[in-house]
């Protein structure tokens, strides 16, 4: 592509360096404008500046990814809903051995649900799940959080659904959601295992130390359980009169709280039974004290035994009327517990139908359906199945997001219009061609400086067109091998620092903010491991991908 006239390559590309500025310094001092504003900046400087016409810009939008990103965020509300994270969350605590287990545990769930919900939503929801078991056990957050986004990173690239990008090059590409998830899997699953490696030999001491502090706090635990447990036997309880006078008063509250509308009138004694058991008890406690004192005198014993009598007759109603407010009560608990089973079962029949339509919609991306149609599909089912207002869970979504890829496809094909990116490559092309282990070397530390310079979504769209045309010139089998190394070098790229990813970003700020348990990954934490990581994970990859 030949270059433009001056004046639009100079104005088109300040448009693209503020886009560029603010989407990857979102808080810059002079405009602190945030990254979706600053893409609608970008895009809109594009067409006053006369690069793109307004028919131009609005055709940049490619309407199948936000199609596919919007139902995919909506499918993610839901299962968010049925607990989906929530019992991921257990996972990562249920029968732990460990800080190494638990590290490892981090690296596994973070890549599988990664693959299945997006990288960014699973960083959300396992943040906070993360630093509290941390803080429990103990433990040092950083090196968790650095198995949390890594692997996040590293398992979103084995589905197109995983990550922006892929979302980007599975739809321009029109590679198979099964062929996709084929050709990434082996490189994925062993960058993970790799990934975890690094971790335990970067942090091995630490986790070590972390361990043995963990085993015996543990062990203090335990020690003082069996001390409460010992104090608090039954044995230690000695007065049984008021214990059983706390059980009735506990018996009548019960029934006070569990009761019926229709038994209302019944309940109404309650108060007065109370009253009547305390005023006998004591009445009792005294008069068997005056009957022993009263003994020597004849005239008194028969109003003592009158007394006693009437005493007598008085338990004796108002334990049938207790005995009749427990059946009351009983019926009404069953009531309860009848409406408590029947919400209880609503529940469970409308989480598998979460999972159901979830599980549908994957099968429909394994099987070649248009994966936009199939996740809208998937959304407005659970928005049916709900048989709710659904505002409350499109309210959810990320809106924010999908204005920020409209932004960017505006500004990015109005970059592309200057004929910039197109001499660039020509340039490149030469040496970066996939045939030969020299051009995926080039083609790969092109992408990987390009991902964590402008994002990997803008790298994505920069190069994805033409680095498929360079391939499809030596055979359809190396244009789709170009596609998949593009998805795996510009997904794991965003590993090499806290910058490179948004995955990253959402770890560290959540962590900053999390209630009682907040945490600062700092730059320099992350890219000691990053870089490393990055290299190795990125190599091993390359010759896996198929």
């Amino acid at each position: 592509m030949a270059m433009a006239p001056t004046v639009k390559v100079v104005l088109g590309s300040i448009a693209f360096a503020v886009f560029w500025v603010l989407a990857v310094f979102p808080s810059v001092p002079f405009l602190p404008v945030g990254r979706t504003a600053g893409s609608l900046l970008g895009a809109m400087l594009m067409v006053v500046f006369q690069v793109l016409t307004p028919d131009q810009a609005f055709a940049a939008i490619d309407l199948p990814i936000l199609g596919l990103l919007f139902g995919t965020m909506v499918v993610s509300v839901y299962l968010e809903r049925a607990d989906m994270f929530k019992y991921l969350g257990k996972l990562l605590s249920w029968k732990s051995k460990g800080a190494r287990d638990l590290l490892c545990r981090i690296s596994v769930i973070s890549a599988i649900s990664s693959a299945l919900f997006t990288n960014d939503t699973s960083c959300v929801v396992l943040t906070e799940f993360i630093l509290k078991i941390t803080r429990q056990h103990n433990l040092p957050p950083h090196p968790f959080l650095l198995a949390l986004a890594s692997s996040a990173n590293i398992g979103s690239s084995a589905t197109p659904i995983g990550n922006p990008q892929n979302l980007v090059i599975a739809v321009q590409s029109k590679i198979a959601f099964g062929s996709f998830v084929f050709g990434i899997l082996p490189a994925m699953l062993v960058g993970v295992v790799v990934n975890t490696l690094i971790l335990m030999c970067m942090y091995w001491k630490l986790l070590s130390s972390a361990q043995k502090d963990e085993e015996d706090a543990t062990a203090e635990v335990v020690a003082d359980g069996d001390v409460s447990s010992h104090r608090f036997s039954p044995a230690t309880m000695s007065h049984l009169t008021s214990l059983n006078s706390q059980e009735w008063n506990s018996r009548l509250e019960s029934v006070n709280m569990q009761s019926s509308p229709h038994i209302n009138g019944q309940v109404n004694h309650v108060e007065t039974l109370r009253n009547r058991i305390n005023s006998t008890e004591n009445e009792t406690h005294s008069d068997s004290s005056g009957v022993y004192e009263s003994a020597r005198n004849s005239s008194a014993s028969k109003e003592i035994t009158n007394e006693a009598s009437s005493q007598k007759r008085d338990e004796t109603v108002s334990s049938r009327r207790i005995e009749s407010m427990d059946r009351l009560g009983d019926l009404s608990s069953m009531q309860l517990s009848s409406g408590d089973f029947a919400t209880k079962w609503k529940r469970v029949l409308w989480k598998s139908c979460v999972y159901v339509v979830t599980t549908g919609m994957l099968i429909a991306f394994f099987l070649g359906l248009n994966m936009s149609w199939t996740a809208l599909t998937a959304a407005l089912a659970l928005v049916v199945l709900d048989f709710k207002d659904a505002q409350p869970c499109l309210e959810k979504v990320s809106y924010s997001l999908l204005i920020f890829f409209c932004g960017m496809f505006i500004t990015v094909d109005g970059f592309n219009k200057t004929g910039i990116p197109s001499a660039l490559w020509d340039f490149m092309e030469p040496y970066a061609r996939i045939d030969h282990t020299a051009g995926i070397v080039i083609l790969a530390l092109v992408i990987l400086v390009l991902s964590n310079l402008a994002s990997n979504v803008p790298t994505v769209l920069l190069l994805g067109g033409r680095v498929a045309v360079s391939a499809a010139a030596i055979s359809a089998a190396d244009e789709k091998k170009a596609w998949l190394i593009l998805a795996w070098v510009s997904t794991v790229a965003g590993n090499l620092s806290l910058l490179g990813s948004a995955a990253n970003l959402i770890v560290c700020e959540q962590a900053h903010r999390a209630p009682h348990f907040g945490y600062n990954l700092s730059f320099w934490k992350h890219l000691k491991f990053g870089v490393p990581s990055t290299i190795i994970i990125t190599s091993i990859g390359l010759t896996l991908i198929r």
